[in-house]
């Protein structure tokens, strides 16, 4: 029998998983670690302050518990202007979190990636598969961190090989409340696409990650993958399905338009935003169902149907 605790576990993405691991007959015990409390808590699972960003704070966490599986993924996804704070957080609370399970003894830890390690990049190959390096991007903070704790992890692979890891480099998570800066591309009269650029999306549904999640805690095997709906979908095909037009812009155009309204500060995002959007990773998923043994219940194309049926006056047919 597992004991969980889960960093992050109040937030979007670990309150689905948390709720996974309650209901899986393998687990004894959860314990959402968070610097808040979640607005609607879940029937048997234990809430504890963690702020992954305090040196020393964890191990007595994991002790007073009794933890053996660690499932990190408190993270800052939407960037912001404080850069500092999004470095403490995911950088150096990873960091924390590693050393925390060394000292500590736990037997796995389970970390939430994302595709973005791997960088926009106009040589990325059409498919992503684990085997491709994880290169970021030093412009986009969240991609850059998602390189360095990946290299941290790989560090204490060898260092450290008693403390097994799972890491999910995840594509775009949709789910019923999900609000971001990908899903915001939507709610528009128009979508913006890159002139030259199909901007290819893969989706997965927040079920199909925590439940990868719950068996990655329990009985899967330790590895590196890729966890993403079959399938992707473009920019074209997005637009079609929304029945909206596309609004196309020419790569520098958006870039000095960025350019100028960050300096106006009427945005965070700047010049670097039309990589983003330019060269998205694309995740294969192979390995996810033939090693790791899930199979995630949606396509990229169900998770984004399932998506606009949750929020209804995005499309317009």
């Amino acid at each position: 029998m597992t004991r969980v605790l889960v960093t992050g576990g109040a937030g979007f993405l670990g309150s689905h998983v948390v709720a996974a691991l309650v209901a899986h007959p393998g687990v004894e015990l959860v314990v959402a670690g968070d610097v808040r409390r979640p607005e609607h808590p879940i029937e048997d699972v234990v809430y504890d302050e963690c702020d992954v960003t305090r040196t020393g704070s964890l191990g007595p966490l994991l002790e007073r518990h009794e933890i053996d599986t660690v499932v990190h993924l408190a993270a800052i996804v939407s960037p912001g202007r404080d850069h500092d704070l999004e470095y403490r957080v995911d950088v150096d609370g990873s960091r924390n979190v590693i050393d925390a399970c060394v000292q500590a003894r736990v037997k796995r830890l389970v970390v939430s990636s994302s595709g973005s390690a791997y960088g926009y990049h106009p040589d990325n190959p059409a498919w992503l598969t684990e085997a491709d390096p994880v290169r970021g991007n030093d412009e986009f903070p969240y991609s850059r961190h998602k390189r360095l704790v990946e290299e941290m992890l790989a560090v204490a692979r060898v260092e450290h090989p008693e403390l097994e890891q799972v890491t999910f480099r995840i594509g775009t998570i949709l789910g019923p409340t999900v609000q971001n800066q990908i899903t915001a591309l939507w709610d528009g009269g128009r979508i913006l696409a890159i002139a030259g650029s199909d901007s290819p999306f893969v989706f997965i549904w927040v079920d199909d990650v925590a439940a990868a999640m719950a068996r990655a805690a329990t009985d899967g095997p330790a590895g590196i993958y890729n966890v993403a709906g079959d399938g992707k979908l473009t920019v074209h095909e997005i637009a079609a399905r929304l029945g909206k037009p596309l609004l196309t812009v020419p790569a520098g155009v958006l870039a000095f338009g960025l350019g100028v309204a960050r300096a106006l500060r009427l945005t965070v995002h700047g010049p670097e935003q039309v990589r983003f959007l330019r060269y998205r990773p694309v995740l294969a998923n192979a390995r996810l169902k033939e090693v790791f043994g899930y199979t995630p219940a949606k396509s990229s194309a169900d998770a984004f149907e399932a998506y606009l049926e949750s929020h209804p006056g995005v499309a317009r047919r």
